[in-house]
């Protein structure tokens, strides 16, 4: 029993070393890991497309088969181009509904209002807290 109780207090001591601030990387760490991620985006769009040319090797190499084993062959379904918003990487400039990031006027004058905090009624959904049993119905 005192063994883990020790063991937990040198890990809870030893635990705030762990939460020690890392330096800022220097500017050739950070260009270092840009042209790392350059080599593995690069080689990661090079496997995809020899993923592609082997899925379509083994699509065309099974269909020829097909057609002499007698089995029904349907034609591939054909697939649109992708949409713009699907393919294009998300880039958004400000939070959604605030221009430049910034809190409009209007929203900085509005009060805080919160249920759980009491500053705001409760919604109409809310339960409400059950009412004590008749004076007439037996208990224990």
């Amino acid at each position: 029993m005192h063994t883990k109780l020790l063991i937990a207090l040198v890990l809870a001591a030893t635990s705030g070393a762990a939460l020690a601030a890392l330096p800022p990387p220097t500017p050739a760490q950070v260009e270092q890991q840009k042209a790392k991620k350059a080599i593995a985006d690069a080689q990661a769009e090079k496997d995809k497309l020899a993923l592609l040319a082997k899925m379509d090797q083994l699509t065309a190499n099974w269909r020829g088969r097909a057609g002499a084993k007698g089995w029904t062959v349907n034609p591939p379904t054909p697939l649109p181009a992708p949409v713009q918003a699907i393919t294009a990487p998300a880039l958004q400039s400000a939070p959604s509904g605030q221009p430049s990031g910034q809190l409009t006027v209007t929203g900085a004058q509005a009060p805080i209002t919160s249920e759980k905090a009491g500053t705001a009624a409760p919604s109409a959904d809310t339960k409400t807290a059950p009412s004590p049993p008749a004076s007439t119905v037996k208990t224990k």
